[in-house]
């Protein structure tokens, strides 16, 4: 079932919505509702091009659309997975990474390498609702730079209830966005992070750890201290 939400900052029971975890569609993208949303596993995904949009509304335009699948795709700080090539790159010392130093350049970076594909997500609504949450403390940024000063890699996401929902990234050196994941997750391990929400499977993040949880165990995982947490693991 797909529901059609209103001005109200709420949502519906995700766990009615369809296989693919799309449960409903309108709304906005205000900060409230967007904090909300990664409160509960929820997060928006949609084509921002009216005439790829899915759904839309009686002017014409595209609705946003909210996804919660039920079968998470996640990484545990302390499960990340780091090659023998990959700690030859660290040891190098040939990137610098940093935390929410460029946020409005990392952020650019993932939708313009991706923008003119035909159902590109990260649109300049989707780039100014973020940009507001990194305002207000909740949306973060990893970035990896050269030896030139170049910003050459990265990663953005939401941190809340000490979990990292990632949203994009990107690298335009080899390994680069890489290395922002694994300085991600050794932040995250040293300050008591729960998890970081891939959303989706790729080979990529598999090979660097990702697995597998059911959407009740996100929610469980999320809502549980952190210390409660680690005496039932």
């Amino acid at each position: 079932m797909i529901y059609l939400l209103n001005q109200e900052i709420a949502f519906p029971n995700p766990e009615e919505g369809e296989p693919d975890g799309l449960f409903a569609v309108g709304g906005d993208l205000s900060p409230d509702r967007l904090v909300l949303a990664y409160q509960h596993g929820i997060f928006p995904w949609y084509a921002f091009r009216d005439e790829y949009a899915h759904f839309i509304d009686e002017d014409g335009k595209g609705l946003i659309q909210w996804y919660c699948p039920m079968d998470r795709f996640v990484i545990f700080p302390e499960k990340i997975h780091i090659s023998h090539s990959m700690r030859q790159l660290i040891n190098s010392k040939k990137y610098t990474v940093t935390f929410d130093k460029d946020f409005n350049g990392v952020i650019e970076h993932c939708s313009d390498l991706r923008i003119d594909h035909e159902c590109a997500w990260l649109g300049p609504d989707m780039v100014e609702a973020y940009k507001k949450l990194h305002e207000i403390g909740v949306s973060h940024s990893v970035e990896v730079w050269n030896s030139q000063g170049n910003l050459v890699g990265g990663l953005y996401g939401q941190y809340l209830c000490d979990c990292f929902m990632g949203e994009s990234m990107f690298s335009l050196e080899p390994s680069a966005s890489k290395l922002a994941l694994i300085s991600l997750a050794q932040l995250l391990l040293q300050n008591h992070g729960k998890f970081i929400d891939c959303q989706f499977e790729t080979p990529h993040l598999k090979s660097m750890g990702g697995e597998h949880i059911s959407y009740e165990k996100y929610m469980q995982i999320i809502n549980t201290d952190y210390n409660d947490l680690q005496q039932h693991t």
